[in-house]
């Protein structure tokens, strides 16, 4: 009786001469699986676009109470007073529930189908994720109504959100990859440039949602600039983040071009350095107009949009760092490194 492959390896095709070559995309996750995970990145980014919706609306308390819409309805009340904020808060909501049962499915599927279901503990755990993020998503969004919209609790609301976005990207990115022990890729200077990146990414988001929090769209029409801040300081505040992220991102950009010849293996990274420039220069060319036009709802949108998109963005470019194929023989790129995966 021969014995079973080893679970923490991803299977392995066979060419004709015997030896290990690059597994298919197939052969670590099924297509339900990965189509699953892709709805649930996109309904994960979809929410903060909605939320975006309900927030230049001034429609953040148009369902009075949480969980139902208004005392004893789940729905919103039909009456002649009945305004389209009540309608914009309950499809948000709504989205939250869809986002949910998607949560849920990749889950079951991660855990119960195969190729996936004998793939690491850790990657398991990655797909719970989305599910927990939802849980909580929905417990702060009960607390945003019932504090009504405490800007603070608005931020977090955003700031789990964009989280998410993240955790969701990634975990596409590990379903794609063997399980191998990752080997990096990067020299010191240039991981630590993109260290700086991840860092300034999270600050330029932070500070986004205070910018939106300091200005008219804070959620409520009939309270807005909730924030005691100036709004035009913390404007400029996060333009400069957004001069720093776009700096050492062309700075990255420029490492990783010179590094990719002798790592092949960087064409991932470039890729998403090159996506992540392109999305940074329509988020600068959004927010400067937005700025300049008085905040129209439309665009302020498209910003939130295209900042989950740059999370996302970043997240790619900081998986693609290190390499997870060269040890199933697709790769010859020198000895594997020993330094510790950190769970990645």
């Amino acid at each position: 009786m021969s014995a079973a492959p080893p679970t923490d390896q991803a299977p392995t095709s066979q060419h004709g001469g015997g030896g290990p070559v690059r597994p298919s995309r197939r052969d670590l996750v099924s297509p339900l699986t990965w189509w699953v995970a892709v709805a649930n990145l996109v309904c994960q980014i979809g929410i903060i676009v909605t939320g975006g919706l309900v927030r230049v609306t001034g429609s953040g308390l148009g369902c009075s109470t949480w969980p139902m819409c208004e005392p004893g309805q789940f729905t919103p009340v039909f009456h002649e007073e009945t305004s389209y904020h009540a309608f914009i808060e309950f499809g948000n909501r709504t989205l939250t529930g869809v986002l949910g049962v998607v949560a849920l499915a990749l889950v079951v599927l991660v855990w119960r189908t195969e190729p996936t279901r004998r793939r690491p503990d850790r990657l398991h755990a990655l797909a719970l994720a989305p599910l927990a993020g939802v849980i909580l998503q929905a417990v702060i969004g009960g607390i945003t109504v019932l504090l009504d919209l405490h800007p603070a609790v608005v931020g977090l609301h955003m700031y789990v959100s964009l989280g998410l976005v993240a955790f969701s990207t990634y975990l596409l990115v590990r379903l794609a990859s063997p399980d191998t022990e990752p080997r990096p890729l990067l020299d010191a200077r240039t991981r630590t440039f993109v260290v700086v990146l991840v860092a300034l990414a999270a600050v330029m988001t932070v500070l986004g949602t205070i910018v939106t929090g300091a200005g008219p769209h804070s959620g409520d029409d009939t309270h807005p600039y909730r924030w005691a801040l100036d709004p035009l300081a913390i404007t400029r505040a996060h333009a400069w983040t957004v001069y720093a992220f776009t700096a050492v991102l062309v700075v990255v950009l420029l490492l990783l071009l010179r590094r990719r010849r002798a790592q092949p293996a960087l064409g991932r990274a470039v890729t998403a350095a090159w996506t992540l420039v392109g999305l940074t220069v329509a988020g600068a060319v959004t927010g400067i107009v937005q700025h300049n036009m008085g905040l129209p709802g439309g665009l302020v949108i498209l910003h939130m949009l295209i900042a989950a998109l740059v999370v996302g963005a970043t997240t790619w470019l900081w998986a693609s760092t290190v390499d997870r194929w060269a040890s199933t023989g697709d790769l010859d790129l020198g000895t594997p490194s020993s330094v510790p995966s950190n769970g990645r």
